[in-house]
């Protein structure tokens, strides 16, 4: 087995005693961290062991970025659904766009999602629901990406395209469980199979009590889009008989356990903050996204409540930048911001720099139901680790480390990522695959899909 020493860098670890070392070193062996401490000692202990030494130059080593929603297959989508209202959003652009993919589609997209996430540092994403996911394993295991994918599973409602709309809640159970069998597990461990509920609206209460059941049975984790806007709150209670919404109705079927990945989960009260705690949900926010068509999810007191918050950029077509970087950015000046709305003051504590930089680490990790293994950087855990360049105009001078790392820190500051101990990003460049190739086949499958999809993107401004 291969042993490698990362030193001469600053470590912050985000592990339970959140240390940082100004000077420290780092040891991989196979996929796992041997050893980390000080540079000396490291070196000192296992210089003669090691199969290759790094010097970092002072550069900061990171746990790996674990994004908690992002529809990957919807990257091939970026740009369709620009200011447009929600409904718009979903039946006109988004479901059409969707439902015209073929298996190669979904590759494709997601190797150009991986790419950029890649990037951004991410090292562990949880899939939001889309369509081929044995596309996405493909995409998945050649980047050397972590990933936990989930298919877009949808019952009942309206709205749908004529191939979705035949599927019953037994086919929607069925494909997954035929998905966990093939993938789970597979890419060296690297990939997870998860059950998807897309949404509520688009769910009979069948395939919620199932979904609920068949996770139970594989052990595995729920994803779903949670109280996103008001009208599905009414939705629910109009049709559930419920006295609030979603969240209300997710405990009284006993779905709310501590395997359900909530995202947005914006339009919640005080009540269901308080159920969403006690039954261990875990909540994926998406600051940009909400921005952009939800409105502000009450984050400050999910946090005080206990609630384990992620951070996640959601697909391309509703955020359009896939840069877990930018959302810790644009979480704390949200969360700072809304404080103002909520309250009538301002409060520039709310969500400080740790806060935000644990919700992209460790706080991902138990979102994925993965942080026994990744989100910190600790003996025993696998090697998922980005390198920082702090030395450029972005982050220069870093007064305050991890301050600097959600503030100032850009996208063109990581330089390298590993992933379960493998190089996949080295010196900016991706290591598993030709970015230009994918970027080209990426901009031919995209137009083919669009005029299958009959979708027309109207011009703006004078366009000659």
């Amino acid at each position: 087995m291969t042993m490698m020493i990362l030193h001469n860098a600053v470590i912050v670890t985000v592990d339970p005693e959140s240390r940082i070392y100004r000077n420290g070193g780092i040891v991989v062996e196979g996929d796992k961290i041997k050893a980390i401490g000080q540079s000396p000692d490291i070196l000192q202990h296992f210089s003669h062991l090691a199969h290759q030494i790094i010097d970092l130059h002072a550069q900061i080593l990171l746990p790996g970025f674990v994004n908690s929603h992002v529809h990957t297959s919807q990257q091939l989508a970026r740009g369709i659904a620009d200011d447009v209202d929600l409904m718009t959003w979903l039946h006109a652009r988004i479901w059409p766009y969707e439902s015209n993919m073929t298996e190669d589609d979904s590759y494709i997209s997601t190797l150009l999602c991986g790419i950029e996430l890649i990037h951004s540092g991410v090292t562990c994403f949880a899939e939001a629901g889309g369509q081929h996911v044995s596309g996405m394993a493909r995409a998945v295991e050649l980047l050397g990406l972590r990933a936990c994918l989930t298919q877009s599973t949808m019952d009942s409602g309206q709205g749908l395209p004529p191939s979705w709309a035949v599927l019953t809640a037994d086919d929607c159970i069925q494909s997954q469980k035929e998905l966990y069998k093939k993938h789970h597990k597979t890419a060296d461990g690297r990939i997870r199979v998860w059950l998807g509920i897309r949404q509520i609206m688009n769910s009979s209460d069948r395939l919620l009590l199932e979904t609920r059941d068949a996770a139970r049975e594989l052990e595995t984790g729920i994803h779903m889009h949670v109280a996103e806007i008001p009208y599905e709150n009414q939705f629910v209670m109009d049709s559930r008989k419920v006295d609030h919404g979603t969240v209300t109705y997710l405990e009284k079927i006993e779905l709310l356990q501590n395997n359900l990945l909530a995202a947005h989960s914006v339009w919640v009260n005080d009540f269901e903050i308080g159920i969403l705690s006690k039954a261990g949900v875990k909540v994926s926010h998406c600051p940009a996204a909400a921005m952009r068509m939800l409105g502000f999810a009450p984050i400050r007191e999910m946090l005080d409540a206990g609630i384990c918050v992620s951070l996640g950029t959601d697909g391309a077509p509703s955020n359009n930048r896939m840069s877990i970087v930018d959302e810790m950015y644009v979480a704390s000046l949200i969360n700072k911001g809304r404080e103002v709305y909520a309250k009538g003051s301002t409060d520039p504590t709310a969500l400080p720099a740790e806060t935000v930089f644990r919700m992209a680490t460790i706080n991902g990790a138990k979102s994925v139901l993965w942080d026994d293994e990744i989100g910190s950087l600790e003996v025993g855990k696998k090697a998922d680790m980005v390198v920082v360049n702090p030395l450029s105009w972005p982050m220069v001078p870093v007064h305050d480390c991890i301050s600097s790392l959600v503030y100032c820190m850009r996208t063109e500051n990581i330089v390298s990522v590993i992933c379960n101990g493998q190089w996949i990003m080295k010196d900016k460049k991706i290591v598993n695959v030709n970015e230009e190739e994918v970027i080209s086949a990426a901009k031919h499958a995209a137009s083919g899909l669009l005029t299958r999809a009959g979708i027309t993107i109207p011009s703006r401004m004078n366009v000659l």
